[in-house]
């Protein structure tokens, strides 16, 4: 609950989008951690803040006590003699083993309140710079901004580290509607291993991937990141690779080491959306078949590339979406043969900008279905062409 009550929060989340270690402990007070202070030998040390926590809810209101705790020893100025408005604590105890022996009560002298605190930075922002300022002046390199490593609540955020990124733009509320659900990543040698990379940063509860080929040299060359000859030299699935290679960032990353076929389709039947990243035409329309008919939302992503006798790239990189809103324009937009024309796709493979691309077009579309991105035209197919640097969007619809 802890985390979730700084994201929540606005005055909360810039204190730590700041730097500052802060932390909600189980007694419900805000912990301010490693806090400069200068005690009476003049030595500089670091000690904790505890703040009373008004709350509505799991939103913070304007501070009722202008008073905080502090521990271990009392704070002084830079002569050793005891701050103003210090005074012992003898009788309180804040539990988690916290039983302050000094107390500081300061109201602020200007602002739009004065007197009164009107959020929890302003509070502790001025508190810190009244204990803090006597050992930054002993030592100008001390500092309460230490941008801690966070790790989050166990049972809350599916990420192995708190999301501060979220926190410092703003968008906390938005990124919650991308949490819970299952996603499906079908492929994941090249456009599909950029789609794993953008969707690994968004709090969606599982993520499965789907591949039964081995992670060789030239998946390393088009793929997010930088794998290692020790990497290759393993000979591993390419799900697996992934997978313990985003784990070190979250949670519920399976993979799955195998073909989507007629024996494995059904595990399909249990996701929230899929992300089709195949050019396997035969394989692409049994999958296509069983989404449509259980009704789940997919995405599908293609290249046509062609190699021109200038050896220049062109072609286009096309996203096709299929919801229960629209799904009658799939036949004439994704190909279900593989005797098509020569595709260089398939054997031209330094073009890890176009898999990316390719990955940004579906996951932003994936997102517009969230409501994360706002969505005009609703498009359910969009493409790119590489030589007239053209975007078009059609195959939209009305909700």
């Amino acid at each position: 609950m802890s985390q979730k009550l700084v994201s929540l929060n606005p005055d909360l989340s810039r204190l730590r989008a700041d730097g500052y270690d802060i932390v909600i402990g189980k007694s419900g007070h805000l912990l301010v951690k490693d806090v400069p202070y200068v005690n009476s030998a003049k030595e500089v040390k670091r000690g904790l803040i505890v703040s009373d926590l008004d709350l509505a809810g799991e939103q913070t209101v304007p501070p009722k006590s202008h008073v905080v705790f502090f521990v271990p020893e009392y704070p002084c100025g830079v002569d050793g003699s005891p701050l103003p408005g210090v005074s012992q604590n003898t009788n309180q105890s804040l539990g988690e083993g916290l039983a302050p022996n000094y107390q500081i009560s300061r109201k602020p002298l200007t602002g739009p309140t004065p007197g009164a605190y009107q959020d929890y930075y302003e509070k502790i922002t001025t508190l810190l710079e009244i204990i803090s300022n006597p050992a930054r002046a002993l030592d100008p390199k001390v500092s309460a901004i230490t941008h801690p490593i966070v790790v989050p609540d166990e049972g809350e955020p599916v990420f192995n580290y708190l999301d501060t990124a979220a926190t410092k733009a703003g968008i906390v509320i938005a990124n919650s509607k991308l949490e819970g659900g299952k996603l499906a990543i079908i492929g994941v040698g090249g456009t599909g291993s950029y789609i794993l990379d953008l969707v690994a940063n968004t709090p969606v509860a599982e993520i499965h991937l789907f591949d039964g080929d081995v992670f060789l040299n030239h998946n390393a060359f088009r793929c997010p990141g930088a794998a290692s000859l020790e990497d290759l030299s393993k000979r591993q699935k390419k799900v697996n690779f992934l997978a313990a290679l985003y784990s070190r960032m979250r949670k519920n990353i399976i993979p799955h080491d195998w073909f989507i076929d007629e024996a494995t389709v059904e595990q399909l039947k249990g996701m929230s959306f899929v992300f089709l990243s195949i050019d396997n035409g035969g394989g692409k329309r049994l999958i296509v078949e069983r989404l449509e008919e259980w009704g789940v939302p997919f995405i599908d992503v293609g290249m046509g590339i062609q190699l021109g006798e200038d050896n220049t790239i062109g072609g286009i990189v096309t996203t096709t979406t299929s919801t229960a809103y629209k799904r009658d324009h799939l036949r004439h937009r994704v190909a279900f043969t593989d005797d098509e024309a020569v595709n260089e796709y398939s054997r031209n493979v330094q073009i890890a900008d176009l898999n990316a691309l390719n990955a940004v077009l579906a996951v932003i579309k994936w997102k517009k279905l969230c409501g994360y991105y706002d969505d005009v035209s609703k498009e359910h197919f969009c493409a790119y062409t590489i030589r007239t640097n053209q975007l078009i969007s059609e195959d939209t619809h009305e909700a």
